[in-house]
C-alpha cells in the first residue's frame, strides 16, 4: 500500500512563486526546464508542489529566472492566511492571478514617459473611487 504525501505549505509556496515569477517573465514551463536541465514535467510537479525542491534546483531555478533564491520564500508568513486582504484590499495573492501577471508584464511594455502617465491616471481614477 503507497503512502499519499500531502504537499508541505512551504512546497506549495515555492511552486507557486516559481510559477508566478516564469509568467511574470514569459518563460513557459518547457523554457525554464531546458535552462535548468531537466524535464518540463518536473517543473510542472514544482510548481504544483507535488514534487520538493532541492536547495540546488531551487538555485538553478533562480539562476534561469534572474531572482535571488530568497524570491521564492517572500510573503511565506502570510501564505496561511491565503483569503486574507492587505490593507489596501488587494488579494494577498495578486501576483498568483494570471491576468494581473499579464496586466504588469503587459504595462512594463509600454514605453517609460507613458507608463507613467498611465500610473498618474491610474492613481486618479483609483482615488475617486
Amino acid at each position: 500500500m503507497r503512502k499519499v504525501r500531502l504537499a508541505h505549505p512551504v512546497d506549495l509556496h515555492v511552486g507557486k512563486r516559481i510559477r508566478q515569477r516564469r509568467w511574470l517573465v514569459g518563460v513557459t514551463q518547457q523554457q525554464l526546464a531546458e535552462r535548468v536541465g531537466i524535464k518540463f514535467q518536473q517543473i510542472q510537479k514544482y510548481e504544483t508542489g507535488a514534487n520538493r525542491v532541492s536547495a540546488s534546483r531551487l538555485w538553478d531555478i533562480a539562476d534561469a529566472l534572474d531572482v535571488p533564491v530568497s524570491f521564492f520564500f517572500d510573503g511565506l508568513e502570510s501564505s496561511d492566511t491565503e483569503n486574507a486582504e492587505t490593507h489596501d484590499s488587494v488579494p494577498a495573492d495578486l501576483m498568483g492571478d494570471k491576468e494581473a501577471l499579464d496586466l504588469v508584464r503587459s504595462y512594463y511594455a509600454i514605453p517609460e514617459n507613458q507608463r507613467r502617465r498611465l500610473f498618474e491616471l491610474a492613481r486618479v481614477l483609483s482615488d475617486v473611487a
